[in-house]
């Protein structure tokens, strides 16, 4: 072994924030599922994700029906990985929630949430981020290496199916 060299590399945490796809409106019906708009943007997001080669360990949403449905997609990416609802992603839930809960979480991750939870959860712990897409996911990172987060990608899934 070679002096000097650290073979232990800490891991950086990568969180997918993703806003729930497209629903249909509370006038059709009061669980607001997806629509087909929504069922095809969830699965075009699951792919992107995929092809960039993230694999998390846990896919969480908020307990309400559209995001659940935005988060199964994401199964086929990792089908192991822990899926459930958890507190914090829910549209007026304060964002201090979810930030507590990924300070003490240090697995790869993909979360559902809700506007505008979500992205006042992207701002802050990515200070100066852009305006989260609609529909869309931000992957931020956290090295153990450095202190904060940083923006990895983003992406917006088409606005027809």
């Amino acid at each position: 072994m070679t002096a000097g060299l650290n073979y232990h590399q800490p891991r950086a945490m990568q969180v997918c924030l993703v806003h729930h796809a497209d629903a249909v409106g509370p006038d059709v019906d009061p669980q607001r599922p997806l629509s087909a708009l929504g069922r095809s943007q969830a699965e075009w997001l699951a792919d992107e994700v995929k092809a960039l080669g993230m694999a998390p360990a846990a896919i969480w949403h908020s307990g309400k029906l559209r995001a659940r449905q935005t988060a199964e997609p994401f199964l086929r990416v990792s089908p192991f990985a822990e899926f459930k609802m958890v507190r914090g992603l829910r549209p007026d839930d304060p964002p201090e929630i979810m930030q507590n809960v990924l300070l003490h979480d240090g697995r790869d991750l993909v979360v559902v949430g809700h506007m505008p939870s979500i992205a006042a959860l992207l701002r802050m712990l990515a200070t100066g981020s852009a305006q989260f897409p609609l529909h869309g996911l931000v992957t931020v990172e956290r090295s153990n290496a450095a202190p904060g987060w940083s923006e990895l990608w983003r992406r917006q899934p088409p606005t027809t199916p």
